[in-house]
């Protein structure tokens, strides 16, 4: 009796533990396949696509995954994929894929040059479901399918880093785009003879981003960004030497940072340019280009004019003072300005600047200065900011020059308020015969106006 009453509890146990794993199997069975596919799409797709070799159920389950990651320079199985068996891949992924809209879809060719045709049709393909988040990173030529982009209302975030051109419509609006960052991409128009405004619309942006973009359309192109707190531009015109005079207008209220980079040909236009708080605006001319200097001078004052109630200011010149000394001569108040870098300046182009800027309270010089007139420096009137606001100077390349010299002492003479002097010699003066510790030495026996100015030395490199 005992014997047979032990037998049963041991069926018992087994059969408890045969139900539970068919209770197991039975959830996970009873799991919606979008569910699955959702926590497939955690996973690297490939290894996602893998698991339909772990049961027939498991087949097409991958096919419901929301996110895709395609790179062909990740390993596969501990070694790379041969060109061929990558695009079969790719192919086969998006060809399988369900109907469901895909949340964010990457692409980054790094390895092989691929049919621009075939990438197209990738690029399109993923577009047509409805993608929230697109990220390409392409360094060969394609061509982009510009209407299916455009026409792509679900995008919240777009990243191009690719080589090819972008047909701009007439007009287009992308409702739900937050954040927009493009690279290396050629933007003309889809209608040349088009004679109006190109209209871009995105209600919902907030971050715009240009980089190393060529920007060839003959007509003005209008960005209308209600929500738009950061934009930062590149702006190439088009190589072939012909004029551009079309402009980008930016109808953003509520733009707080704004960033420029290039040679000044096209002109920037904000709409509500008192809202920026913080601007970049680094400049270079081409060569060629030395012609057009005096527009250079009148592109130059209008964009620093519209920012001119920035806090922050980073102002980069490259290769314009060796053409145009004289670009500072007229320049707005920068009445709420704190910060400010500069690179290429001359020591007039300096008291300039820095009598249009009475409550500057940090001052970077990244290269020095051209020249600092001794005449200048004792006749004109001090700045207002060394006598109320200057609080801290960074002199980098410093090279121990005669004018150089003069502006150390000229504000270490004058500026009020001043408690903190870096100056960063240049990395040459290590192997050059100059007694540094004798130029420190002079440097701290100059006259403070501040009874409080601490003086630092480093190198450029900062050892």
């Amino acid at each position: 009796m005992d014997s047979s009453s032990a037998i049963m509890k041991g069926i018992a146990r087994e059969f408890t533990r045969w139900q539970a794993k068919v209770e197991e199997r039975d959830i996970i069975s009873q799991i919606h396949e979008s569910i699955l596919g959702h926590i497939l799409s955690f996973l690297p797709t490939m290894e996602a696509v893998r698991t339909s070799v772990l049961s027939k159920g498991w087949i097409d389950v991958w096919t419901s995954i929301t996110n895709l990651e395609f790179n062909d320079s990740v390993p596969f199985s501990g070694k790379k994929m041969q060109k061929e068996q990558y695009e079969y891949f790719v192919n086969k992924v998006l060809l399988h894929l369900g109907n469901l809209s895909t949340q964010s879809f990457s692409l980054c060719l790094t390895s092989y040059h691929y049919e621009p045709s075939m990438v197209s049709a990738w690029i399109s393909s993923i577009l047509e479901k409805g993608v929230q988040k697109l990220h390409i990173q392409y360094a060969d030529k394609v061509h982009f399918p510009s209407h299916s982009l455009f026409s792509c209302n679900s995008l919240v975030q777009l990243a191009l880093q690719m080589t090819c051109s972008l047909s701009i419509p007439t007009f287009a609006c992308l409702p739900n785009l937050q954040t927009l960052s493009i690279s290396g991409i050629k933007l003309v128009s889809e209608f040349p003879t088009y004679s109006k405004d190109l209209i871009l619309s995105f209600p919902l942006l907030k971050v715009f981003e240009a980089k190393g973009c060529e920007w060839s359309t003959k007509q003005n192109l209008c960005i209308q960004a209600p929500l738009l707190e950061k934009f930062s531009i590149s702006v190439w015109t088009s190589l072939s030497n012909e004029p551009c005079k079309s402009s980008i207008k930016i109808f953003s209220p509520h733009l707080t940072d704004f960033s420029y980079e290039g040679d000044l040909e096209k002109e920037i236009i904000l709409s509500n340019p008192s809202s920026v708080q913080n601007a970049s605006v680094v400049i270079v001319i081409d060569e060629d280009r030395k012609e057009n200097m005096g527009k250079l001078r009148f592109q130059l004052q209008k964009i620093l004019t519209q920012i001119r109630e920035v806090e922050r200011l980073k102002l980069l010149l490259y290769k314009v003072l060796v053409n145009a000394a004289d670009i500072f001569t007229r320049l707005p108040a920068f009445g709420k300005l704190t910060y400010l870098q500069l690179n290429e300046v001359t020591g007039e182009a300096l008291l300039n600047i820095l009598h249009n800027s009475p409550r500057l309270d940090t001052l970077v010089l990244q290269n020095g200065v051209f020249d600092f007139n001794k005449d200048a420096s004792t006749s004109t009137s001090v700045p207002q900011c060394f006598v109320s606001s200057l609080k801290a100077f960074q002199f980098k390349g410093f090279n121990v020059r005669e004018h150089e010299l003069l502006l150390v002492k000229f504000v270490m003479a004058n500026a009020a308020i001043l408690e903190e002097m870096t100056i960063c010699t240049a990395f040459w003066l290590q192997y050059s015969d100059i007694d540094m510790e004798k130029v420190k030495e002079q440097i701290l026996s100059l006259p403070k106006c501040s009874s409080s100015l601490m003086i630092q030395f480093s190198q450029v490199n900062g050892f």
